[in-house]
């Protein structure tokens, strides 16, 4: 039997007008601005499939730019995001791009603050999203959750410590090794609660950058 919530049924509170080529796209962008904690001086929009087709009519680029700017999903300022950006003095740019085999609706976001980073996630309906890649590692995180992203040394027991700075059950883990000559890896750990030791976990020999995004309120989890 399947159990549907009443967000399924009537769907979320949104500015529309598509919760795939909006909501979806505005939640990607939020993800990436909360992985920087921070508006940032930078950033580039590479917009894939169908995004190329949607982001006039269904404001797939004002979205996209409320997400960097942190709006709510229901702030009516969504549509003057563009006003927004340029009095914060954020540089953008959108642009048309073949992003390979990837879902039709797929956007990556180019952030610079301090120095550049990327985040790459597809919206999959109804204004659920996947993201599938922060920075070189690819990943499937729905955002359902409290992620952690951590780049380490690339050596016996890096995951043992990293674990050791946790005290909260992990839904899903991601280990990628990144760079082999550089030996680094990066761990991404989807979590039930925020309980880490973000001190002791950054004053670890094998930690070289971490980075928390606290779980979306859109869909009251």
């Amino acid at each position: 039997m399947i159990f549907l919530g009443l967000l399924d049924i009537l769907g979320p509170v949104m500015v529309g007008p598509s919760s795939s080529h909006t909501l979806g796209a505005m939640r990607i962008a939020k993800f990436a601005r909360k992985f920087v904690a921070t508006i940032p001086r930078e950033v580039a929009f590479l917009l894939h499939g169908s995004f190329t087709k949607t982001c006039e009519g269904h404001g797939t680029k004002k979205a996209l730019l409320a997400g960097i700017l942190d709006l709510s999903y229901d702030d009516e300022r969504i549509a003057e995001s563009y006003n927004l950006a340029r009095q914060q003095g954020l540089k953008f740019t959108f642009e048309l791009a073949d992003l390979g085999d990837v879902h039709p609706n797929t956007v990556r976001v180019r952030l610079f603050s301090d120095e550049w980073h990327e985040i790459e996630g597809c919206s999959i309906g109804g204004g659920a999203i996947r993201i599938t890649k922060v920075d070189e590692a690819e990943c499937e995180l729905d955002w359902k959750y409290d992620t952690l992203i951590v780049v380490n040394r690339d050596e016996p027991k890096a995951l043992m410590k990293i674990l050791s700075c946790i005290d909260a059950n992990i839904a899903n883990p991601y280990l990628r090794r990144i760079n082999v000559l550089q030996q680094k890896a990066v761990t991404i750990l989807e979590l039930d609660e925020s309980k880490y030791d973000a001190e002791k976990l950054r004053k670890l020999d094998v930690v070289l950058e971490h980075y928390f995004v606290p779980r979306d309120q859109l869909l009251g989890r």
